[in-house]
C-alpha cells in the first residue's frame, strides 16, 4: 500500500473570512473565547458551513494485544487486554461512563486481541465488532509486529468502520484504544517518527515503577537497534513496531478527514495513530482536534510536531478516548455559540468605540 491511496483534500479556506466575521461579530470582545474561537472556525472550515453541526457523535476505541508485552514492557499482564474489552461491554469502565454522560455513542472493535470472547450464539458478540486481524502482533524485539499485509488489511478495516459512521450521518468521531504494551509501541513510533530523544518518548505507562521504567526503556532500545529499516517511513515504523489498534485507528483517522468529519485526538496512543496520518497525509491536521495533553512524556513530542494545541491539560493517562469523550462538550460549545451567539447587531448592542 502506497500513502497516496490515503490522501486527504486540504479543508478549503474560502469561507475563512466569512466565518472570522461571524465569530468576530458574536457579543464579546475579539477573542475573548479564546481557543474555542480557533475551534469554531475549523468546524466550520471543515464542514464547509457558516452554521456547522456535529450530529450524531461518535466514539470508537479499538482493541489489541502485542507480543512485546511478555517481554516486560508493561506492568500489566496482557489478559488485561481482554478483561478491559468485557469490562466495556458490561459498560463498567471510565469511558463507558463519560461517552454516556456526553451524549457520545460507543462501538468496541477487536482489532486484534489475544482472546476468543464469548458469542452471543449466533457467532458473534453484541456490542464488539470484530475485526481481528491476528491474536495479538508479532514481538519486535525479535522481528517486525506485523507484516505490511496485515498492516494494511488492519487500516482498511479501520476505515471501513468510519465510512460506516460516516453513511449514518456522523460528523465528529473520537477515538480510543485498549491494549498492553500500547505505550511502548507509541513510544517507538513517536521516537521515529519526531527525532526526539527516545527517552523523552518513554513514560510509566500502565504504572511503571522507577525500576519498570528503566527495564521498558532498555527494551525499546534494544528494540530500535535490531532494525535498520527507514524511521522516517511512517507505513515502515508501523509494521515494524505498532499494534493492531493503533494501525485500525489510523486507517479510521484518515477515512474520517476524508469524509469531512472532525476527529477528536485523544492522548499518547492516539497520538501515535494520529502522527502517522499526519505523516501519510498532512491535511489529516485540518480535521483533528487535540483533546488533551498526556501526563505521558512522549506527548510534547507529537504535539509539537504536529503543532498542536490540546484543549485540556488534566494530567490524564489513562487511555480508552476518556480524554476525547471530555473534551467534546468544548466542541459541542464551539459550535454553539458560532450558531447561537447573538450578534452586535442582532442583540443591539453597541460596539468598542
Amino acid at each position: 500500500m502506497h500513502s497516496e491511496k490515503w490522501t486527504v483534500a486540504p479543508a478549503s479556506r474560502a469561507m475563512d473570512g466569512a466565518l472570522r466575521e461571524k465569530i468576530d461579530r458574536k457579543t464579546k470582545p475579539l477573542g475573548a473565547l479564546g481557543q474555542l474561537e480557533d475551534i469554531a472556525l475549523q468546524i466550520g472550515r471543515a464542514r464547509q458551513s457558516l452554521s456547522p453541526s456535529l450530529n450524531r457523535p461518535h466514539m470508537v476505541v479499538f482493541a489489541g494485544d502485542h507480543g512485546a508485552a511478555k517481554a516486560g514492557v508493561s506492568a500489566f499482564p496482557q489478559d488485561v487486554t481482554w478483561q478491559m474489552v468485557e469490562n466495556f461491554l458490561a459498560g463498567g469502565a471510565a469511558i463507558n461512563v463519560f461517552a454516556r454522560a456526553n451524549g457520545l455513542a460507543l462501538t468496541i472493535v477487536d482489532s486484534g486481541v489475544a482472546h476468543d470472547f464469548d458469542d452471543d450464539g449466533f457467532g458473534a458478540r453484541a456490542g464488539l465488532t470484530d475485526a481481528k486481524i491476528a491474536a495479538g502482533t508479532g514481538n519486535y524485539l525479535e522481528g517486525p509486529a506485523m507484516t505490511a499485509a496485515q498492516r494494511d488489511e488492519a487500516m482498511k478495516r479501520g476505515a471501513e468502520i468510519v465510512r460506516q459512521l460516516a453513511d449514518e450521518g456522523c460528523e465528529i468521531v473520537g477515538f480510543g484504544e485498549m491494549g498492553i504494551g500500547n505505550s511502548a509501541a507509541a513510544s517507538l513510533i513517536t521516537h521515529c517518527l519526531t527525532g526526539a530523544p527516545l527517552a523523552e518518548c518513554v513514560g510509566r505507562g500502565t504504572g511503571h515503577d522507577d525500576e519498570g521504567l528503566a527495564r521498558k526503556g532498555a527494551l525499546l532500545l534494544q528494540a530500535l537497534q535490531i532494525w535498520n529499516g527507514d524511521r522516517a517511513d511512517p507505513l515502515a515504523v508501523m509494521a515494524r513496531f505498532g499494534g493492531f489498534e493503533i494501525a485500525m485507528m489510523t486507517g479510521a483517522m484518515l477515512a474520517a478527514a476524508r469524509e469531512k468529519m472532525l476527529v477528536l485526538v485523544d492522548g499518547f496512543i492516539c497520538g501515535a495513530a494520529a502522527l502517522t496520518a499526519a505523516r501519510m497525509a498532512p491535511a489529516f491536521l485540518d480535521y483533528a482536534i487535540f483533546c488533551h495533553a498526556s501526563a505521558e512524556p512522549g506527548t510534547r513530542a507529537q504535539l509539537a510536531a504536529m503543532q498542536a494545541a490540546p484543549l485540556l491539560d488534566l494530567g490524564l493517562r489513562l487511555g480508552e478516548g476518556t480524554g476525547a469523550a471530555l473534551a467534546f462538550p468544548l466542541a459541542r460549545a464551539a459550535c454553539a455559540f458560532l450558531n447561537e451567539m447573538a450578534s452586535f447587531d442582532s442583540a443591539g448592542v453597541s460596539e468598542k468605540l
